[in-house]
């Protein structure tokens, strides 16, 4: 029998809009190619589950990958939650230019859309695909839906019908969105330093206003002035879903409703790291649409124009000599769990260069996964997993030995705080509090 070569096959596509995408043999072709890879590499195996269940199954037919069953494929597939990190780690993907063209995530993103559209969309995938729609229906009665999440009967309840386990903490509602607050009561900076779209997110909207009131605070004291951008969530939710359409559609309300603002010269920076990856690596594949190549223009004009927030705060004022330095409290030494979405990016550690402008700061990083990974940790057949996978992330922060904690993801902070023992702040609810005499008990002297 003919050995299997590591090189692409016919089959090769990461791209939905191609009808190879579609085509079940060619992707069998593909999965057999990659599994075959991954197992001779094995360097991912300590990120999540699926490559131990892949390799322990290969090693089980004598290493003959060929012989992976369904069952196998499966179960590789729906332990992934897409924190990317095995993209990042490896070293045969396009974004190294390797000639093997491995992508592992949106190889299994594949094999999960080909299932989805076989099968259909289960009710659970249909509710997480869309969380403005879950926001929208909560904002009326926040504070009843908060409590609601509190009650173990109805938690258990929600546990049998829904399958969110009964022991997750989830995301708090508020009446008041964040977008309703930028539009009565946003400061706005004096435009010295230019302007802004701020792509808040869906999570800062309904579940996290604080955090972006923060995060507005510290660019208008950096005179810069704000405008909101994007009319619908990133579409994350719906890939990991792998509701492909859906997130296209998400994709395509951005774009148009972004790139008039691109035109005119501006910058967008996202809050949350999932949405900047979105707009920036995913809006371009997504939208690459046969026949409508203004629309796969205008994608790639978004994604070249977006940055994360640290990312273009740092570029456009730390490394300009524009951004204030007149904090007035410290918070001292900083764990500081860096984003799986983050790292995917290939920026840096900004948000860490920016807490360290604070004097008396310093930051301990903690590169782990924190295992939440959007709905992964929710859901009761991954809850305990989640754990599992997020245990060094919570290992290394409480070994930091720092009375304060930060992480950029908003789910990460909430995995923290439930299995770590400690509220994780978006490093620029940091910033602003820093910026405030009263915003930690140390106070500092204002710098020039």
């Amino acid at each position: 029998m003919d050995a299997v070569r590591y090189g692409p096959t016919d089959g090769l596509s990461y791209n939905p809009n191609d009808e190879n995408y579609w085509d079940a043999d060619a992707l069998q072709k593909e999965i057999t190619r990659a599994f075959e890879l991954c197992h001779g590499c094995r360097l991912c195996f300590k990120y999540c589950s699926s490559f131990p269940a892949l390799f322990a199954a290969v090693d089980a037919n004598d290493g003959d990958v060929r012989q992976t069953a369904q069952e196998t494929v499966d179960r590789v597939v729906d332990h992934c939650f897409q924190c990317q990190l095995c993209y990042v780690n490896c070293p045969y993907t396009p974004g190294e230019e390797h000639e093997f063209q491995l992508d592992f995530p949106r190889l299994l993103m594949r094999i999960k859309a080909q299932r989805v559209k076989k099968t259909g969309l289960a009710w659970r995938e249909k509710m997480f695909r869309d969380p403005v729609k879950i926001g929208e229906r909560a904002k009326p009665t926040a504070s009843i839906a908060n409590w609601a999440n509190t009650v173990r009967p109805l938690r258990v309840i929600a546990e049998k019908t829904l399958g969110i386990h009964r022991d997750k903490q989830l995301p708090q509602f508020h009446g008041e969105t964040f977008a309703d607050w930028f539009r009565k009561d946003a400061p706005q900076g004096s435009g010295e330093n230019g302007a802004v779209v701020l792509f808040n997110s869906c999570f800062v909207n309904y579940n996290g206003p604080d955090i972006g009131r923060d995060v507005v605070e510290v660019l208008a004291r950096n005179h810069l002035r704000i405008q909101l951008g994007g009319v619908a969530c990133c579409g994350m939710p719906a890939l990991d879903a792998a509701d492909i359409d859906f997130a296209k559609a998400q994709a395509r309300k951005n774009v148009e409703a972004l790139y008039p603002l691109v035109e005119q010269g501006l910058p967008i920076a996202v809050v949350n790291p999932t949405c900047s990856l979105m707009l920036r690596r995913e809006y371009p594949e997504l939208l690459a649409i046969p026949g409508e190549d203004e629309l796969t223009r205008k994608a790639v004009a978004v994604a070249e124009s977006t940055y994360d927030i640290a990312e273009f705060v740092f570029l456009k004022l730390h490394r300009e000599k524009k951004l204030d330095v007149g904090f007035r409290s410290t918070p001292g030494p900083i764990a500081y769990q860096v984003p799986c979405h983050l790292k995917m990016q290939n920026i840096g550690f900004r948000s860490r260069d920016l807490m360290r402008r604070i004097p008396e700061v310093k930051v301990k990083l903690v590169s782990e996964c924190t295992g939440h990974d959007g709905t992964f940790a929710m859901k009761v057949e991954h809850y305990d997993e989640s754990i599992k996978a997020g245990q060094r992330a919570f290992d290394g922060m409480r070994k930091a030995d720092a009375e304060i904690w930060a992480t950029d993801c908003p789910m990460a902070a909430i995995q923290l705080e439930q299995h770590a023992g400690k509220k994780a702040y978006h490093p620029f609810q940091i910033l602003a509090r820093a910026y405030r005499e009263d915003g930690f008990p140390t106070k500092i002297e204002a710098t020039e």
